[in-house]
């Protein structure tokens, strides 16, 4: 029986680490986060959001153009280099929006307006 209790005391201090450690990083995120970027909002969000929209409308119409050939020849190379550079474009994008989409999830960057609105 008491090694039941002192695997629950061991699972106990493990949660109360990892709850320290997240903390600290919550706090070193903030501190850094908000030195570089001090205030974000709603329109700035969306105005990001549409920016990513459009990249990935480029892309798609990039790829689209490929199938645009009525005679069934392969790509030349640059179609492929402006589908690459579109794709990569979109995607560092759309990974940038969920770096912030995380960042505003784990409290690592507040959102102006947001705490008025939940209150």
């Amino acid at each position: 029986m008491s090694n039941t209790q002192d695997d629950y005391q061991e699972l106990l201090a493990q949660k109360r680490f990892l709850g320290e450690v997240e903390q600290g990083i919550r706090f070193a995120n903030r501190e850094i986060i908000h030195k570089i970027i001090p205030q974000v909002d709603k329109d700035g969000i969306l105005s990001f959001a549409v920016a990513v929209g459009r990249l990935r409308a480029r892309y798609l119409a990039a790829a689209f153009k490929l199938g645009g050939n009525d005679h069934s020849d392969p790509p030349d190379k640059s179609e492929i280099n402006e589908l690459k550079m579109r794709r990569e474009m979109y995607e560092e994008a759309r990974l940038a929006f969920e770096a912030l989409r995380e960042a505003i999830e784990k409290g690592y960057l507040d959102v102006e307006g947001l705490k008025d609105a939940a209150e």
